[in-house]
């Protein structure tokens, strides 16, 4: 038996815990890092990587009119391949992390079991992840069924592929896999990328229904069976029937593996943590990204690790907060969104908002090269943004502009006085200030009675 003793422990290797990590070594902590699993964690083995990898070769094959899913799949590999050594133990062993390949377990408040070594640590930062959630449809658990995390295994197209789901993994498999040349069907209890703004979720769900995807909305998965070689979903909008199964409903916090009652670590759907992502009940312990119990983001999962490291290392006041985290569907057209839909903001500020919008099709790059379906509203209170939806092209490019603002709680006049370069997608942001000051300029009687008054008087 081995037994280690360090200043920093972290459970897991995904986005946030290789940040936690790498940061904190190189600043002089030493720590020591675990996974029981791959280097790199959900996104860049089963989720982000491979999914946008997949998508990108679809929109190939959906311009070009042919495709290969072999292809596409054996693409997907090698963009995790050459991302991997980016996350991989050799790295953060050469930067001095102490990494262990196995799973760990609270043996006290202060001690984690890992196979046959011991840990004592100062600080704990636990950053298990999720796995997908897998719900208990009746005949669900006897039947064949792809997860995000196996979905990217195949290499043989599916001919008709079923997707329990239409949040943004479901929405985003369905459009890749009916460019691929598949059947697809969406299967969603409520509606489809329902948390959205739902002019803006129209417009991406019209176009998956041009391309080809049935979506059936407000029909819940009520029982699954085997029928022969085919896998029949039977809803309350009657029989769906296809030759794979994709279940995309959500995801669940890994948090089984840690005996966290015998570390004295509270939790619900994740560790029960305060505004600085510390444990409530023992105050060692870190949580961040989906351990955390809140959004579930890969760059969220990041902006936690400079929040503990500022606690962690330096002893600082550090806080969470999401009012400027940004979260993108990456359909075609792309959905972004950050801060407060219009939806939200008007529940919560009333008549007091002011929403700014500036449609694609009055861009002239987006005309330039035919990608005029979309728009760009920005909810206002008193000149600041409390929130930004986009739905277009690159719109999960132009998102961040505003994730800006919010996090820096700049005005409209901050982007309005922006000079974008013409033509580009970027002057959406620009005309959607410009819309929120244009009826106080020249709406306004009052601007033209002083104009008037002033030119009247220049020389």
């Amino acid at each position: 038996m081995t037994r280690i003793d360090t200043d920093l422990l972290v459970i897991g290797a995904g986005s946030g815990g290789l940040s936690v990590a790498a940061g904190a070594v190189q600043m002089g902590a030493r720590v020591v890092l675990l996974e029981g699993h791959k280097m790199g964690g959900d996104c860049l083995n089963y989720g982000c990587v491979p999914s946008k990898a997949l998508l990108s070769e679809a929109k190939r094959a959906h311009q070009t009119g042919s495709g290969n899913y072999a292809a596409a799949m054996a693409h997907v590999a090698r963009v995790i391949e050459t991302i991997a050594p980016v996350d991989s133990q050799e790295r953060f062993e050469g930067l001095g992390v102490t990494v262990i390949r196995e799973f760990g377990r609270f043996v006290s408040d202060t001690e984690v079991q890992a196979g046959d070594t011991t840990i004592s640590a100062r600080r704990i930062v636990l950053a298990t992840g999720s796995s997908p959630l897998v719900p208990p449809i009746p005949g669900l658990d006897a039947v064949p069924h792809l997860t995000n995390e196996t979905l990217f295994d195949l290499r043989q197209k599916p001919d008709h592929l079923v997707i329990i789901g239409g949040g943004p993994i479901g929405i985003e498999m369905a459009q890749a896999h009916v460019r691929l040349g598949c059947a697809v069907t969406v299967i969603e209890g409520a509606k489809a990328l329902g948390r959205e703004d739902p002019e803006a979720a129209a417009l991406v769900l019209d176009t998956l229904r041009r391309e080809g995807v049935t979506i059936l909305e407000d029909a819940k998965a009520e029982q699954v069976r085997q029928d022969g070689d085919r896998i029949v979903v039977e809803t309350s909008k009657g029989a769906v029937t296809g030759s794979h199964l994709l279940v995309a409903v959500g995801r669940k916090v890994n948090l089984d593996r840690l005996d966290l009652k015998v570390g004295n670590v509270d939790h619900e759907k994740g560790v029960s943590v305060d505004t600085g992502l510390r444990s409530k009940s023992n105050r060692r312990v870190y949580a961040v990204g989906d351990a955390a119990g809140g959004m579930q983001f890969t760059h969220l999962a990041g902006y936690h690790a400079g929040v503990v490291i500022r606690s962690i290392l330096f002893s600082l006041p550090s806080k969470a907060k999401t009012h400027h985290i940004p979260r993108v569907t990456y359909s075609e057209p792309e959905l972004a969104q950050v801060g407060m839909t219009e939806t939200e903001a008007r529940e919560a500020y009333g008549d007091r908002v002011t929403v700014a919008r500036f449609d694609y099709d009055e861009n002239d790059r987006a005309i330039a090269t035919g990608q005029t379906a979309g728009f760009a509203k920005v909810m206002v209170v008193r000149g600041r943004p409390v929130g930004a939806t986009i739905v277009g092209a690159e719109a999960g490019e132009l998102i961040g502009l505003w994730a800006l603002v919010l996090a820096n709680g700049l005005k409209m006049s901050a982007v309005a006085s922006m000079v974008a370069p013409y033509p580009t997608l970027g002057e959406v942001n620009k005309r959607a200030a410009g819309a929120y000051f244009s009826p106080k300029l020249f709406g306004n009687p009052w601007v033209k009675r002083v104009v008037g008054a002033v030119q009247r008087f220049l020389p």
